[in-house]
């Protein structure tokens, strides 16, 4: 049991915890002298009895053995203060500046005026106070004290490194809490397991970024929903490995599938997204389709504003099995057709007339220049899905990239040096005396010095590649490096690569 410090007065209830204010000297009662048991300082002033008598609700043990110190403590005070010398300065019995007061002014002072003074209870003697209380039994807990102090600071702006250097700021960890913070292989492993495990068919709950999201189906029956539970059953067993669909279980109409880019196209690796709804006429009327085009036309029978050109959804001329039957159609024939029909090797022959001039001249060389300019487009959509990938796929968008990321840089490289896009990039085994010594010569200070190979384009030529494709390259191929490191794709080479070219030549 702690003893009571001396200079402070215990109430019949326990003191307010105030902030500490101003001590101001009061004026004395008399000039004259006194005796000097009564020139006592007020912190002083009360004896056993008193403090006995103002400790009603306290513990008898915890009064009684306050009690008895206190008093030994007046007593030897008194002892003190009638033999000290004039020269004391604190303490003493003489007329000083502070406040000092007669036992019968004491008893007549008001505990309203002495709440006034400098005086507090602090917290390690307040389990003598508590009213029926024989003890505190409260046991600090840090973690509950540190983590009311981080509440306090929640809604502050603090700047950066300053939480770190406050203990009491950091978030705990647990062993399977959000607290923990992952390594970047355990980051990239876990984006590993999410791709390889991601379905090709599944159902989701919604789809609140589906370009049809707010397009009610209107009124629909039995039978729509039965052919539409068919065509699922049709898209989970027999879709191809480059297709992934997702439907809604509350809106039956909604349907996102995304392809990947076939390759010896210059759609290759990309992925390109479709959102599809069944109308309420499902299946006498073919499903609308749009595509994400971000604001490109990489192909003439995909349009910048989404619309999807094919005969057989009714948005292109067509006859016979071209069109869409009811009896025999599905949503499945639709993505096949989009993927083999649509994303070709030579697109440019996809606009309606081209097609005639598929063995001129003319028209293979334009042809290249087209897929130039949509292998760029491509690029530019693999920018817009990593940056924002749609609803319920962002793992396989992160997932795809990060392992087919060194596959794209090595194209992009590839066709930089003069080399027809959509055609087979080497492998690992070809690739690095092939594509090293072909970009260094589509480097060199004349294109024209560039010997068409098998898979080169003749520059010479009239109608030959733009002159601007290998610049958008570069920039392209600079945007993707930064995005396929932040997946985990294997771009050491390529980063070594950049970072040798932009140290001085010794």
């Amino acid at each position: 049991m702690s003893l009571l410090p001396p200079q402070r007065i215990a109430t019949r209830t326990p003191l307010p915890r105030t902030p500490p204010r101003l001590l101001l000297p009061l004026p004395l009662p008399s000039p004259g002298p006194r005796p000097a048991a009564a020139r006592r300082p007020l912190a002083v002033a009360m004896d056993a009895a008193e403090y006995q008598h103002m400790q009603g609700g306290a513990s008898s043990s915890c009064r009684a053995a306050d009690a008895a110190a206190w008093d030994a403590v007046q007593t030897q005070k008194r002892q003190r203060c009638q033999g000290s010398s004039s020269s004391d300065n604190v303490g003493s019995c003489r007329e000083n500046k502070f406040i000092e007061a007669s036992e019968a002014e004491l008893q007549n002072f008001d505990s309203s005026e002495i709440e006034e003074e400098d005086y507090y209870v602090d917290d390690e003697d307040e389990g003598c106070y508590d009213d029926g209380d024989e003890g505190s039994d409260y046991e600090f807990d840090e973690s509950d004290f540190r983590q009311h102090l981080a509440d306090k600071f929640d809604d502050l702006d603090l700047p950066p490194g300053v939480e770190a250097t406050v203990p009491w700021l950091q978030k705990a960890v647990t062993d399977d809490g959000p607290g923990n913070y992952k390594s970047m292989a355990e980051i990239e492993d876990e984006i590993g397991k999410k791709y390889k495990f991601f379905k090709h068919f599944d159902t989701v709950e919604d789809f609140s970024d589906h370009h049809y999201a707010n397009k009610p189906v209107g009124k629909t029956g039995k039978e729509w929903t039965k052919r539409i539970q068919h065509d699922w059953k049709l898209l989970e067993n027999d879709l191809p490995a480059s297709i992934y669909v997702r439907v809604a279980e509350n809106r039956m109409d909604l349907l996102r599938a995304v392809m990947i880019g076939p390759q010896g196209t210059p759609y290759h690796d990309g992925l390109f997204f479709f959102d599809a709804q069944f109308t309420a006429s499902y299946p006498s009327a073919p499903p609308v389709v749009y595509y994400h085009s971000g604001g490109l036309r990489l192909n003439p029978n995909l349009y910048a504003c989404g619309k999807v050109c094919l005969s057989l959804l009714g948005t292109w001329d067509g006859d016979g099995c071209e069109k869409w039957n009811t009896a025999h159609s599905t949503m499945l024939q639709v993505l096949v057709s989009i993927q083999a029909l649509v994303l070709n090797e030579q697109p440019y022959f996809n606009e309606p007339g081209y097609e005639m001039y598929a063995n001129d001249a003319t028209g293979q060389r334009s042809a290249l220049v087209y897929n130039d300019a949509t292998f760029e487009h491509s690029c530019r959509t693999m920018l817009y899905s990593l940056r924002r990938a749609p609803q319920h796929f962002e793992d396989l968008v992160a997932g795809h990239f990060r392992e087919r990321g060194r596959a794209i840089l090595a194209a992009c490289r590839y066709y930089m040096a003069g080399n027809k896009v959509g055609c087979v990039v080497p492998d690992e085994d070809r690739e690095g005396k092939e594509l090293e010594s072909s970009y260094a010569e589509g480097s060199s200070s004349s294109s024209s010095a560039v010997k068409p190979q098998n898979n080169q384009v003749d520059l010479r030529a009239g109608a030959g590649r733009a002159a601007t494709f290998k610049a958008n390259m570069e920039v392209l191929f600079e945007e993707l490096l930064m995005e396929f490191n932040v997946k985990g794709a294997d771009t050491r080479k390529f980063c070594a690569e950049k970072l040798k070219k932009s140290q001085p030549t010794s």
